[in-house]
């Protein structure tokens, strides 16, 4: 019997560049600038392993076994083309053949950055540790200001001089089927945009770079065939089988390639955001669940949650009775309790800020992470040679961030009498102790020791949200050198992470430094309170470039899910689900943990409707995760939520479009913040422009006098209260504060029914019927 040979993709990559087919303009005008060529092939398969790779010339192709033939349509644009690709099997058969259309760059460099939209983040190049989900830190990481920046065991491109390396991927795996990179060399940048499905079902995304790194090749194939697929830090064997092929059969790949000229990172990220949604077309969220009616069921779960025990009083942030403080909603779960303004959750609210003053306050000014309900502290990310107790940086900008809301909010509903000299004084304590660490180390850190102050892990955008807890202390305490503090952090960070690198990570309890969304949401919280307190566009524009970051990790589309699953059988239609980490591979419902209404500012800032539309996504993909009834999704209580929405196969192709029967209170959280922080319709009287956020539809029907008249229909099921913002132009320059929602008019409309309302130039809105 004759041995089969086996090659691996790098291999053959290689061995098959000779035979390059020549591309039809615009797209050989595209490549050429960035020394890219088109090639398209059969790749055969035995399992998951390659046996073959052969190409197509003059759109034909002849095997031992098969003729095949290629239609190449091509329509292009200025710096873009689209490309539709017909392949089919004319005469004989093929076993476990997939399609393969490579786009291969010479003269390539490890310098480029290369992103694929939730996965993969500057090539994800760089230290790697552990073969688990969030693995341990070895000795080196602690205490050690030069400590590199390490990942978990995520697909990456190689660290290593002379290595080759290869990502795999499949489209479920992106929040965009997507493969951009920037080189600086050339200075300019590419995005490869595809679909997620064939017929054959998800396409695959490979990365292959040599080990000379000096060529690399992006290819989609259909299907996706990969010998593993990635976990949550570590690696299984995919399971995928490519098709056998019959005379007759064919498949359609779409493409798009845009190559444009890129002065850095944020011109491809900025970019990408612009045109991500320009091959799937605009997505169609459902209207299903008004956000007062998440509101009213999310607050009764957070109501009945409030416990006491030995530790302490408070509402639950997990499923049992332990405290966890900031990131998964503790001390945040309050904050739209307190805006309920019903004295019973007032002065449980007081009693939670109290708790958490007493108990986990550290000596330096630091707060400890959590606490059980039987007192003792909770440590995180310890190692046996490093006794002394760590708590998460981001935990502790958590704190400062909502401390100071609480205390604004408090004010804004005239309750300012009710605040505690001790809730202040702690809060300025821990405004104190960023303020030193900042003045000593010139960074945050990743990990604390809260009784020395001093940094046990450094590195990592872990401090994201800290700048903008600081700026509002600032201004409540009157303490100026805070604001510089604010200022050079967010400078530092956002030079250093965002514009060098394309990435902010490491501040989630349960990665490594990995990139992630929540580091980016809330690093844009804290370049919109540079923005909003200072008025400087520098601000400005650093926040659009970080939106742009954020929509990396956005779903962009309406995901096909597995018929039998969950999420296909309720047809949820999951534009906007926020992907978790490189390390953690799933989506979820909403900002961990964050309302997102810093893209609302700065949409009002810019009139820029991509972040309006991307809040938009982020709201309506979340209530398709909310069980409700006839809408089960978590098997739990009316209201609830969990934190898995799941596109990929990164916990097996079983758990593909189903949730987990469970509850989170972050993602409930995220549903009460949005419904109180984000207008259901925001209005430009001047511009007479209607932005809808909320589960209705709003119409202008006439703009006569400087008044409108408008029309809104509630489709769903359920009443609704609807929060109404209207505004000129004048009045849409003025920073909005935190709490300007307390101020919002509030308008009625039953299930199913349409009120038609006046609203004059100032604002001031009168329901007509």
């Amino acid at each position: 019997m004759m041995k089969r040979k086996y090659w691996s993709l790098t291999a053959v990559i290689l061995l098959c560049r000779v035979f390059t087919i020549q591309a039809q303009q615009p797209v050989a005008g595209l490549l050429n600038v960035l020394h890219g060529s088109l090639r398209i092939g059969i790749q055969q398969f035995d399992g998951t392993d390659l046996l073959s790779e052969q190409l197509f010339h003059d759109g034909k192709l002849h095997t031992a076994s098969a003729d095949w033939r290629l239609q190449m349509n091509i329509t292009g644009q200025q710096e873009a083309a689209d490309v539709q690709l017909v392949c089919r099997l004319e005469q004989g058969s093929a076993a476990q053949s997939a399609v393969a259309v490579s786009l291969d760059f010479g003269k390539w460099s490890a310098q480029n950055y290369v992103l694929v939209p939730a996965s993969v983040y500057n090539g994800n190049r760089y230290r790697v540790i552990g073969n688990s989900y969030s693995p341990d830190y070895p000795k080196d990481m602690y205490y050690n200001p030069a400590v590199p920046l390490t990942i978990s065991h995520n697909p990456r491109l190689s660290v290593e001089k002379g290595q080759s390396s290869v990502i795999s991927l499949q489209t479920g795996n992106a929040a965009t089927p997507a493969i951009c990179f920037f080189s600086p060399q050339e200075k300019r940048g590419f995005i490869l945009l595809t679909t997620q499905q064939t017929k054959l079902g998800n396409s695959g995304l490979t990365i292959a770079e040599n080990g000379e790194k000096d060529s690399c090749s992006l290819v989609i194939t259909a299907p996706a065939v990969r010998k593993l697929a990635a976990g949550f830090g570590d690696f299984h064997l995919s399971g995928d089988r490519a098709p056998d092929w019959k005379a007759g059969d064919e498949v359609i790949v779409q493409f798009r390639m845009y190559a444009f000229d890129a002065e850095n990172i944020p011109a491809l990220l900025r970019r990408f955001m612009q045109v991500r949604k320009e091959l799937s077309g605009p997505n169609e969220p459902r209207n299903i669940l008004p956000m007062s009616q998440l509101l009213q069921c999310a607050t009764d779960i957070c109501r009945n949650n409030f416990t006491e025990v030995k530790a302490g009083a408070y509402y639950k942030p997990e499923n049992n009775s332990d405290f966890q403080l900031g990131w998964v909603s503790g001390m945040i779960n309050t904050y739209p309790m307190l805006a309920l303004n019903d004295e019973k959750e007032r002065q449980r609210v007081a009693r939670e800020l109290d708790f958490v003053v007493e108990k986990l306050q550290g000596k330096s000014g630091y707060f400890y992470g959590g606490i059980t309900a039987n007192g003792k502290l909770r440590p995180e990310k310890m190692h046996p040679d490093f006794p002394e107790l760590q708590a998460m940086v981001r935990k502790n900008g958590d704190v400062l961030f909502w401390l100071m809301k609480h205390l604004l909010l408090l004010k804004a509903q005239g309750y300012g009498a009710m605040i505690k000299p001790q809730w202040e004084q702690a809060a300025k304590r821990l405004a104190a102790a960023f303020a030193a660490t900042w003045e000593k180390h010139g960074e945050f850190g990743q990990y604390i020791a809260p009784e020395t102050g001093e940094i046990a892990v450094y590195n990592s955008t872990a401090g994201a949200i800290v700048p903008a807890g600081l700026m509002i202390a600032s201004h409540y305490f009157h303490v100026g050198a805070w604001t510089k503090i604010a200022q050079d952090a967010s400078a530092f960070y956002y030079r250093r992470d965002v514009e060098r690198q394309g990435l902010t990570g490491g501040d989630c309890g349960d990665i490594s430094q990995d990139a992630n969304s929540e580091s980016a949401f809330g690093f844009l919280e804290s370049l919109m309170a540079m923005y909003n307190y200072t008025g400087e566009r520098r601000w400005r524009d650093m926040a659009e470039t970080q939106a742009a970051l954020c929509a990396t990790w956005a779903l962009s589309y309406d995901p096909v899910f597995p018929s039998g699953s969950a999420i296909g059988k309720l047809q949820s239609h999951m534009a906007g689900a926020v992907w978790a980490s490189i390390q953690n591979k799933h989506a979820a419902p909403g900002i961990c943990t964050s309302s997102g209404d810093a893209l609302f500012k700065l949409f009002r800032a810019t009139g820029n409707h991509l972040y309006a539309d991307l809040l938009r996504d982020i709201q309506h993909a979340h209530a398709e995760a909310v069980n409700m009834p006839g809408h089960l999704t978590t098997h739990n209580l009316p209201g609830s939520s969990m934190e898995r929405i799941q596109p990929s196969d990164a916990e097996g192709k079983g758990s593909i479009g189903n949730f987990i029967n469970t509850r989170n209170s972050w993602t409930e959280t995220d549903g009460m913040l949005m419904a109180l922080e984000v207008p259901g319709i925001y209005i430009n009287t001047d511009k007479k422009a209607i932005t809808v956020f909320d589960h209705v539809t709003a119409e202008v029907i006439s703009t006569e006098n400087s008044q409108m008249i408008v029309v809104i229909t509630n489709p769903t099921s359920y009443n609704a209260s609807v929060a109404l913002l209207a505004e000129t132009n004048n009045q849409a320059a003025v920073p909005l504060e935190y709490t300007a929602f307390v101020k919002w008019q509030h308008i009625n409309i039953a299930a199913g029914q349409t009120v038609k309302v006046r609203i004059a130039r100032n604002g001031i809105v009168t329901v007509l019927n």
